[in-house]
């Protein structure tokens, strides 16, 4: 695409997200539209052929990172803008700082949520929040096989409420989800057993 086609690609999405009663801010308009022209490389690559970030950190820098976003997570700070500030201020942040040396703040903007989805393995780095954005699969309401009649699909939806009981096992948090059709469905076990029927949007 050229950068005249994402452009436009971008101002058509910003329409839709109008149409659909969410719109964005200026800022966040001007931020998208920054990044996408700060995209190096072959113009006619796709955003979301640009693969996963964090797949390009090695065994030991995506076991530090990871850590560190979950802590930020357990802390309910945002990881991304602790390492922002870190870097305004001139702060060293500990064992993340190759980050900031070795990646920069163009490999900083393309980690989106749904990249943390290929490492939910490893534990739930990113904690939900009331008012995210997220896919929850028909799994939760019905039978579903990978070799079946009826198969997994992925529906849209957001997180409206999340109930927190102390439990170590984090076993008994609840999640109320609102999906684009009005319909609201609870989900128990949302970081335990049900963890595979959820996910960040792929887009």
């Amino acid at each position: 695409m050229t950068p005249d086609e994402i452009e436009t690609a971008l101002q058509a999405a910003f329409n839709s997200c109008d149409t659909a009663g969410c719109p964005l801010t200026d800022m966040q308009k001007q931020i998208l539209l920054r990044v996408v022209e700060e995209i190096p490389g072959d113009p006619n690559l796709k955003i979301s052929d640009m693969g996963n970030p964090l797949d390009e950190l090695s065994t030991e820098e995506l076991t530090a990172f990871l850590r560190f976003v979950k802590n930020q997570e357990q802390e309910n700070c945002s990881w991304k803008v602790q390492l922002l500030n870190d870097w305004l201020n001139d702060h060293n942040s500990g064992n993340v700082q190759f980050i900031r040396q070795r990646y920069g703040l163009g490999w900083l903007n393309r980690v989106q949520s749904y990249h943390f989805n290929k490492y939910s393995e490893a534990g739930d780095t990113l904690k939900l929040r009331v008012g995210d954005r997220i896919e929850i699969a028909n799994g939760l309401w019905e039978w579903v096989k990978d070799d079946g009649p009826c198969q997994r699909q992925w529906f849209s939806c957001i997180v409206l409420q999340i109930n927190e009981i102390d439990d170590p096992e984090g076993s008994s948090i609840t999640c109320v989800v609102r999906l684009y059709n009005g319909a609201e469905y609870q989900i128990p076990g949302i970081y335990t057993w049900n963890r595979h029927n959820w996910r960040w949007p792929q887009k």
